[in-house]
């Protein structure tokens, strides 16, 4: 048992019924304060001849939380390298994801 623990059990054993119950409620409280951890993307795989576009709407609803704002101008010049240059999809698909995985590993540590 951690230090922590040994502390909090022997204060908790000298309280009384009452200042049990206040410790307990206020610990839940501190607890539901503290943010529910990220579920980790479920990033469903590429179908066969998906197009840029195909991949970005299902990038986008693999990772909700990002902030759309941040990756758009990477999400642009991808797009316009396939359009304008005919860059191949799938060099661009495999780019697009890389974006938004490293988005994703930024935004977990913020």
């Amino acid at each position: 048992m951690s230090r922590d623990n040994e502390r909090l059990l022997r204060l908790l054993e000298r309280l009384g019924p009452e200042a049990r119950r206040s410790l307990f409620d206020f610990a839940e409280f501190l607890a539901s304060r503290v943010p529910a951890p990220r579920s980790a993307p479920q990033v469903a795989p590429r179908a066969p001849g998906e197009t840029v576009i195909q991949a970005i709407r299902r990038l986008n609803r693999a990772y909700p939380a990002l902030k759309r704002h941040r990756l758009m101008p990477q999400v642009e010049r991808l797009l316009a390298q396939h359009m304008m240059d005919n860059r191949p999809a799938a060099e661009v698909i495999d780019e697009l994801e890389a974006c938004f995985a490293a988005e994703y590993r930024v935004a977990e540590g913020d």
